[in-house]
């Protein structure tokens, strides 16, 4: 990846907020690497370098800035001047991938060869794949040093490390101070409750919180998701254990503060990275607006709500039973529906703020009645076939999936059709560029009558096309009218003669909910 010496010289003079986590400052004179945001004097030009990551930074010899503490940056978006195998490969990276099979699973995985998979990290990131994760690994571990009380060794193991003496001399390597001089330097006050991690999550402003938790709350299932004074909160289960973690906005530190509860520490760093992708917050809501505002149409909405985020999903299979709980009926029907499966099929779990439960799993569902919640039978047996597809290994819903291929065994399933499979990708495998045409709400926001009219105007909108949907749905708001279909959806549903109810009271979608232009 070539970077603009001119620009990342402006970014930081001016410590912009803007450019944090998308390259690094290396200062030949202390050998120490920065966030563009450092507050301490800005060394003089001829004595800096720019890197695209700060793996690369690292790999040419600086070590990390204390004060500035790069593990805080927002992290390099995945999109970001790279191709899509290398995205690919950084989510993958991101749910720990190589701790399994080095770099040569890891490649296996992406269907290209582990020299090609070195090359291309080089190339658009400075640094090898390994490098990539050892910083990560590195920096997660400063992180739980300044911002929890783990013992020492609970550090090591949350942050991959395979045993103290290794994380110690590392962090003796690369800071030169022990990890309980660090701590000490941090000067926080002492956790409250045992099993409690109190983390800060950066983002790159603008980040519209308001308009995240506007589109989360009236999909919130209820037991296991709760919006309520600014806050989003969940229940989870990770390694056969439950937990609970709640999120709010710290404007001030331009991070979602996050409170984790949760008896492993060694699940913390996945528990990290699946919040940071439920809020989106690697986005460079600069980059994606620079390229939408092109558009008439999106201009004055990308003004209105600036930093508008894709809202992720904290687990795949989730989010796509919600979906099909959302088909034909109204957002607040498809909520209704949820919450009965969660007391049917759910665990319950002794949390707070009204958690109760923890959604069923696929074994939970691949057999189970699910029509006795109110369901008709024909999405009650799409849902048991999707739980066994999941069971089977034959559905992944992970973030490195290739998306023709995810896009084609989805579709295969019954009752499955695009809008289901583009909304899901849009959320679970966070894919910038889903895209459901066929949305009532979407055409309704533009004025267009047919899919495939939307479809070829929002070819401009490439590679960004997830946000623009939400933009234009944003601005439609919520009501609870079932929707009408649109002229190319076709309804997946089959009704049989006692499913059927009369016309004036259901209006056919076409393979989910868009109740004037809310998804469900």
């Amino acid at each position: 990846m070539q970077l603009d010496p001119k620009i990342c010289s402006c970014a930081r003079l001016a410590r912009d907020p803007r450019f944090d986590g998308r390259f690094f400052v290396a200062v030949l004179t202390t050998r120490v690497y920065c966030r563009p945001v450092c507050p301490v004097r800005a060394p003089m030009e001829k004595n800096v370098r720019y890197y695209p990551s700060a793996a690369a930074a690292a790999e040419a010899g600086f070590r990390p800035c204390l004060r500035c503490r790069p593990e805080s940056s927002p992290g390099t978006p995945a999109w970001l001047g790279t191709s899509a195998t290398v995205s690919r490969a950084l989510r993958l990276i991101s749910e720990s991938a190589l701790e399994d099979g080095g770099v040569d699973s890891l490649a296996a995985h992406l269907g290209i060869g582990s020299r090609h998979l070195r090359r291309l990290f080089l190339q658009h990131l400075g640094a090898t794949p390994i490098a990539i994760a050892q910083t990560r690994r590195l920096h997660f571990a400063k992180k739980l040093l300044d911002e929890t009380d783990l013992p020492m060794q609970d550090v090591a193991l949350a942050s991959g490390f395979g045993s103290v003496r290794r994380f110690n001399a590392t962090i003796q390597q690369t800071y030169r101070r022990t990890p309980t001089h660090i701590r000490h330097l941090a000067r926080r006050a002492p956790a409250e409750e045992q099993h409690k991690y109190c983390l800060l999550l950066r983002f790159r402003p603008p980040f519209d919180w308001d308009g995240l938790l506007e589109f989360l709350a009236p999909r919130a299932t209820p037991g296991v998701e709760a919006v309520e004074a600014g806050c989003y909160r969940r229940t989870f289960r990770l390694a056969n254990q439950n937990g609970w973690l709640d999120a709010s906005l710290d404007a001030a530190a331009n991070a979602v503060a996050l409170r984790i509860h949760f008896p492993d520490p060694r699940s913390l760093f996945l528990i990290v990275e699946r919040a940071r992708r439920v809020f989106d917050l690697s986005a460079d809501p600069d980059d994606i607006a620079r390229h939408l505002r092109r558009d008439p149409l999106l201009a004055p909405r990308l003004a209105s709500r600036p930093g508008l985020r894709v809202p992720g999903a904290w687990d795949g299979f989730e989010l796509a039973v919600r979906a099909i709980l959302g088909q034909q009926v109204t957002v607040r029907g498809a909520t209704t529906l949820a919450g009965r499966l969660v007391r049917a099929f759910g665990m319950p779990v002794a949390a707070n703020h009204r958690l109760t439960h923890v959604f069923p799993d696929a074994a939970s569902l691949a057999e189970a009645d699910v029509a006795r919640i109110g369901l008709p039978r024909a999405r009650a047996h799409s849902i048991r076939a999707l739980a066994r597809a999941v069971m089977n290994h034959d559905l992944h819903f992970s973030p490195a999936a290739n998306i023709e291929e995810f896009f084609d065994r989805f579709r295969s399933l019954p009752g499955i059709g695009d809008w289901t499979a583009h909304y899901v990708a849009m959320r679970a495998l966070g894919e910038p560029d889903a895209f459901p045409a066929a949305d009532l709400g979407l055409l309704k926001a533009t004025g267009l009558a047919h899919a495939s009219r939307l479809a070829a105007r929002a070819e401009a909108w490439r590679p960004w096309r997830s946000y623009a949907a939400m933009h234009l749905w944003q601005r439609l708001g919520e009501t609870d009218t079932i929707a009408r279909p649109s002229s190319a959806a076709k309804d997946p549903w089959p009704k049989s003669r006692q499913e059927r109810t009369p016309v004036a009271k259901r209006r056919h979608s076409s393979d989910r909910h868009a109740s004037a232009g809310a998804a469900p």
